[in-house]
């Protein structure tokens, strides 16, 4: 019994233990939009997919090169026969005339070496190919991290903003509070009527639900920020940064060139030409000649221990030569499939070219349109703050209203709510110019 008692009370103890550990929150881990963007990077799959694709290519290319270099096989093969001719040797016989019909055990080694001296450029098309391929790969992982980088830093200062929105809403909320509990105090010394608490009173409820809606938007934002930087849902993280703009000069045809040299699409397509050029030649290929050159030697013995001698040894050496007078047009369709294709990436090119000329138009243009609701809302705060003042005053002077205090009190949260707004927008402008641009995430361009 007194066995069974200890067992229990160390099994509630350890129960209430996980029950209060569970009560205490971890420390947070604060992370800066650098940490977040290395670490969505270390972790996304996609990158590290990509990364295998790169060395997929790499291979790719040895394999291209070995294609160039002779093959040398080296065999050993018995056979039983049942019955072998059998010729005399002359006398000086050079070689032991049974080597060219078999033994009765046949043991035989070899030595073949085989080389392709022309193959109609096939090999070199193959070779360029690869290189190719492998710099695509290489732009292809650069133009992941950068999507992997603009996603985010739409989280990250999403998640500042959101947070920027519940301080707003709940400065809102308190000023709200504030006055109705003014009111109150007015109300108890008769200079305030009934109405005025009422009204107050309501304002308050009819602020929360701004407060509850910016609280829930912060909870959905960091589940997403969470995933893109493969973390547990479980830790507690925290994002430290500030919501402001680092304004540029705009210089749209400066940007413009930038984006044509660096956006990794732009190469990518710039590479298919080359690509599909080099496909073409490979196709050809088939309409030149083939020429193929080998050498080979061989030991052929009754007894394996006497098998290394002269006189059981063959050599020889040859070249081949060899054309395709008529393949059914086999080659012609090949050749006419590469064309297309390198017709096909000439004009996706050109399709690039001007959607990336539609990028760097919308991003200058979000740029400006942002820039002016900044500076505009910037001026608006002072006269809003300025506003609320006044109707506080009139107020309590007896000669203003409580719905002068609400509009004034809204008034100034939707101008903030503007200005937070209005540099987010700049933000994402700015990160979209850097995508498009193919630029690199710089922390000096956002802090």
């Amino acid at each position: 019994m007194l066995k069974r008692f200890l067992i229990s009370a160390a099994v509630i103890i350890l129960f209430d233990q996980a029950a209060y550990c569970q009560k205490i929150d971890l420390p947070a881990k604060t992370l800066t939009i650098r940490d977040s963007i290395n670490t969505a990077i270390s972790n996304n799959r996609s990158i590290q997919i990509q990364e295998e694709e790169i060395q997929y290519a790499k291979a790719n290319i040895l394999y291209a090169r070995a294609l160039f270099l002779p093959t040398l096989t080296a065999s050993f093969g018995y056979t039983l026969n049942d019955a072998v001719p059998t010729i005399s040797a002359p006398p000086n016989s050079r070689k032991d005339p049974q080597i060219f019909f078999g033994y009765k055990n046949n043991n035989v080694t070899s030595l073949a070496l085989q080389e392709t001296i022309y193959n109609g450029g096939a090999n070199i098309a193959n070779l360029e190919q690869a290189k190719l391929n492998l710099k695509a790969q290489e732009e292809t992982l650069r133009q992941t991290r950068l999507e992997m980088e603009f996603e985010t830093k739409r989280l990250f200062y999403g998640l500042l903003l959101a947070y920027e929105t519940r301080r707003i809403a709940k400065d809102l909320v308190d000023r709200a509070q504030a006055h109705y509990e003014e009111v109150s105090v007015k109300f108890g010394q008769g200079t305030a009527s009934k109405f005025d608490v009422l009204q107050s009173k309501t304002q308050v409820a009819r602020e929360m639900p701004q407060l509850i809606s910016a609280e829930n938007s912060i909870d959905l934002l960091m589940v997403e920020f969470k995933k893109i930087l493969v973390i547990k849902m479980s830790d507690n993280i925290k994002v430290m940064g500030e919501l402001k703009p680092n304004e540029i000069v705009i210089k749209e045809n400066d940007f413009l060139q930038e984006a044509y040299s660096k956006n990794p699409k732009m190469i990518l397509r710039l590479l298919g030409i080359d690509i599909n050029k080099w496909a073409i030649e490979y196709a050809k290929s088939g309409w030149l000649p083939q020429v193929n050159a080998s050498a080979g030697g061989s030991y052929t013995s009754n007894n394996f221990s006497e098998m290394i001698e002269s006189r059981q040894s063959l050599w020889s050496v040859g070249v081949k030569a060899s054309i395709n007078v008529f393949d059914g047009f086999a080659t012609k369709a090949k050749v006419d499939e590469a064309r297309a294709k390198y017709n096909q990436s000439n004009l996706e090119k050109e399709d690039i070219i001007d959607q990336i000329a539609v990028d760097i138009k919308n991003a200058c243009l979000d740029l400006m349109k942002s820039k002016t609701v900044i500076d505009t809302e910037r001026d608006a705060i002072v006269e809003a703050k300025e506003a609320l003042r006044l109707s506080e005053v009139r107020y309590d002077n007896g000669v203003g209203i409580n719905l002068d205090i609400f509009d004034s009190q809204v008034a100034l949260a939707q101008v903030e709510q503007s200005l937070a707004q209005g540099i987010y927008d700049y933000i994402m402008a700015r990160s979209q110019l850097d995508l498009t641009m193919g630029r690199e995430f710089s922390e000096k361009n956002y802090i």
